[in-house]
């Protein structure tokens, strides 16, 4: 049976019907800044938060990070949650926070009391097993099992996420919506392949992974503290991949039969292995089911990777992908290659992993060092998670990690940049297909590498970050401090940003600003948005965002807008110049003034933007422009005309002249002669 890994995202955005308060949260909750709740939201900022329709108290507005957005695709199947094991979202929502500027929050149920471990609470007391199994097991596992049949996880299970009230009861887990999934996650409540990831991108994982970190929690209150506790992240990893995880979470300690039984199947390294939440549900049940804990093949001698001393081959895909720069000088050499065949006597894996190196055409050039180190890594270990130039993360975790990481160009984005454009994670899946989807994760790849490499202001690095994160806030300067992460919360945005601007100044759209609406509004908004390039003149720029508002506008039904389409109305209004009728011209000018005020883009788009009356005005001026010259050609005729009789009068003036002087001769002649 394979390894379940999570679908990567596909890049358009789910809908958040049933959770969704229209507009912002203000209408439907109330926020007290003065209640913080310090320990209620497992590390994210939250207050106390009451519902204003039926003045319900008991509820918390958790705070969701800028860089760090809030789980889609579990709030859109959220809606009606009853089960009384989990805290789940209510709704979600810009409200206006402490600073006076729009934030995003998220609407849950209060925790019923403290959370069961953390820092502030003083010293942890060891629980009795018949509690931990009644109180924390047989709860959580009936929570697990109801989000796994609408095909959820929760990856945000630890000792400061499960509440309990102060009189005892049932433990309930904590809110894991407001952030990307296992975010917040310490690396001993996770797997070792999830704990590698960078946080933002470890993925929605599985139900087993949920099972593990409730292994975690199980273990930390039998032992009445944190296993492992005063260990780096880096230390804690790699004693779970030398040792397995029971053997170093435990550590030796004496545990009672049942709880033993129940955590060496929960703690399992193999994901498979583990057992589901409905069968921990019946504790005796899960007990059945044994798991053999084999130890991991110990090498005859360690391999040294920059200082870090690796016995078999897990520890070395994670000393590989840590120091890749290393790793990959001693692939190369073949140091890794003589390790495994001398060291720990595989050869077989030796091969496969000279094949891996190999390009398939012999006369291609030499793989990259990233993508040898990737395939390598990938059948040392192939619980691994995708290794890429020295970063881990899931591949339906590449969307958080874009959120977490600065723009395109710097530190971390340039190596996801890279990624993406090497289509890596297909390369990935191909060398684990038992393990995955690799046909989705391949079409993924090239879907993404295509945005990514797209030019245009629909494509590039923006709209590939908001096209995985359906719920990021936009990052444009314009309507910074809004809390625009729906295309609905777009338009009272903007109109709040016009309302304080300048009307002769042009709009800056830019490519953050049409990377967000190209994601969130498919089709159309890409047609449109395609020709934008830095240069497009405002009075066109602003034309293309009338054609692309004003249906939305209608759409959303959201009002009046006056501000804005007076601002797209002043930037638009030198196209009337192209008119060539003074008149039409003139009453198209007051027909603008006139209609911006009252606030519908399509009314000012209609007078902008009318091809029939523009082509009618066009045609009128050719046919203008056609008698015109008909004119000027009859003017010339008559001119030419003119001239030619002017000449011909000339010519028989002189004819006559002459005659009548040769007739005055004559006679003087005759004259003359007769005496």
């Amino acid at each position: 049976m394979p390894l379940p890994t999570p679908a990567t995202p596909s890049v358009a955005a789910p809908p958040l019907t049933s959770l969704v308060v229209d507009g912002t949260l203000e209408g439907a909750y109330s926020i007290d800044f003065s209640r913080p709740l310090t320990s209620e939201a497992g590390g994210l900022p939250a207050f106390a938060a009451t519902a204003r329709a039926v003045g319900r108290g008991s509820l918390m507005a958790v705070q969701v990070q800028p860089d760090a957005p809030p789980r889609a695709g579990a709030l859109a199947v959220l809606g009606n949650w009853t089960d009384p094991g989990l805290l789940a979202p209510l709704a979600c929502g810009p409200a206006t926070g402490r600073d006076g500027r729009a934030e995003w929050f998220m609407i849950c149920a209060a925790p019923p009391g403290a959370p069961l471990c953390g820092s502030g609470l003083g010293p942890l007391t060891a629980w009795s097993e018949a509690d931990v199994i009644a109180c924390v097991l047989r709860p959580a596992a009936l929570a697990l099992t109801a989000l796994a049949a609408r095909g959820l996880t929760h990856r945000a299970i630890r000792p400061d996420n499960i509440f309990r009230a102060a009189s005892g009861g049932a433990a309930v887990l904590g809110c894991a919506w407001a952030a990307p999934p296992a975010l917040h996650q310490p690396a001993v409540c996770e797997p070792p392949y999830v704990a590698m990831c960078q946080p933002a991108g470890r993925g929605d994982g599985s139900m087993a992974d949920d099972v593990y970190a409730l292994g975690v929690v199980l273990l930390t209150l039998i032992l009445g503290r944190v296993p492992m506790a005063g260990l780096s992240d880096a230390a804690v990893i790699e004693r779970k991949l030398e040792l397995g995880c029971f053997q170093a979470l435990t550590a030796g300690a004496r545990l009672p039969s049942l709880t033993a039984d129940l955590l060496g199947g929960m703690l399992a390294d193999d994901p498979q292995q583990r057992p589901p939440p409905s069968l921990l549900a019946d504790p005796l049940a899960a007990r059945s089911r044994r798991v053999a804990m084999r130890p991991h093949r110990r090498a005859a001698q360690p391999l040294l990777v920059e200082g870090a001393i690796v016995w078999n081959t897990r520890s070395l895909a994670f000393a590989l992908a840590r120091h890749s720069a290393a790793g990959a000088r001693l692939l190369r050499l073949g140091v890794v290659d003589h390790w495994l065949r001398r060291g720990l006597g595989d050869t077989a894996l030796a091969a496969r992993l000279e094949d891996a190196a190999r390009p398939r055409d012999a006369r291609a050039a030499p793989m990259p060092e990233p993508v040898t180190a990737m395939r390598a890594i990938a059948l040392l270990d192939p619980l691994a998670p995708l290794c890429w130039d020295g970063m881990m993360l899931w591949p339906d975790g590449l969307g958080p990690a874009l959120a977490a990481s600065p723009d395109a160009g710097a530190g971390d984005a340039t190596k996801l940049a890279d990624l993406v454009a090497a289509e890596a994670a297909g390369g990935w899946a191909d060398m684990r297909p038992d393990l995955c989807d690799a046909a989705a994760l391949r079409a993924n790849a090239r879907s993404q590498r295509a945005m990514l490499r797209d030019r245009s202001w629909t494509g590039g690095w923006a709209r590939l970050r908001y096209a995985l994160n359906p719920l990021l806030a936009c990052r444009s300067p314009l309507v910074a401090g809004h809390a625009v992460a729906r295309i609905g919360e777009l338009l009272p945005a903007l109109e709040a940003v016009a309302s304080q601007a300048r009307q002769d100044r042009a709009v800056p759209a830019g490519r953050e600003l049409a990377g967000f609406v190209a994601a969130r509004r498919l089709g159309a908004a890409e047609r449109l948005l395609a020709a934008m390039t830095e240069a497009t003149p405002a009075d066109e720029a602003a034309l293309i965002q009338l054609r692309l508002l004003a249906p939305l506008q209608a759409e959303l039904a959201s009002g009046p807008l006056p501000h804005l389409a007076g601002w797209l109305a002043a930037l638009a209004a030198p196209r009337l110049d192209g008119w060539r009728n003074r008149t039409r011209r003139s009453d198209k000018l007051r027909l603008l003034q006139s209609a911006a005020p009252g606030g519908q883009l399509a009314e000012v788009l209609a007078i902008l933007d009318n091809e029939p009356e523009r082509q009618e005005d066009a045609d009128a001026y050719l046919a203008a422009k056609a008698a015109v010259a008909a004119i000027d050609a009859q003017l010339a005729d008559l001119d030419s005309g003119l001239l030619s009789r002017a000449a011909a009068a000339r010519q028989l003036g002189q004819e006559a002249a002459g005659a009548l002087a040769l007739a005055a001769l004559a006679v003087c002649a005759i004259a003359v002669a007769a005496g």
